[in-house]
């Protein structure tokens, strides 16, 4: 199975599969879900954003991956995920010295 689809969570999979089912139609998906179609486009939006972050090669550090998973899910703002990005750059170059 591909990496992005294993780190999906079950809520991505099943819209995918009614993404899939609905034969790719956002105002059929809209209908289902029973929200606008910009809803709905905000949505895949988001999740294409998750799976392009899981597929960036330049991101090999899980945590810096999951910051911007979070940041994608709006589980956290853009401004705090630099600040925990900076702390935590900060901190691997103490663990250097």
């Amino acid at each position: 199975m591909e990496k992005w689809l294993i780190k999906l969570s079950e809520e991505d999979h099943n819209f995918i599969k009614k993404f899939v089912m609905a034969s790719g139609s956002l105002k059929k998906l809209a209908k289902q879900y029973d929200v606008s179609y910009p809803t709905l486009r905000i949505r895949l939006d988001k999740l294409i954003n998750k799976i392009t972050i899981i597929e960036d090669v330049e991101v090999k550090d899980p945590f810096k991956q999951k910051i911007k998973l979070l940041v994608a899910e709006g589980e956290l703002s853009i401004y705090t995920a630099k600040d925990i990005l900076k702390e935590y750059k900060k901190s691997k170059k103490e663990d250097l010295k």
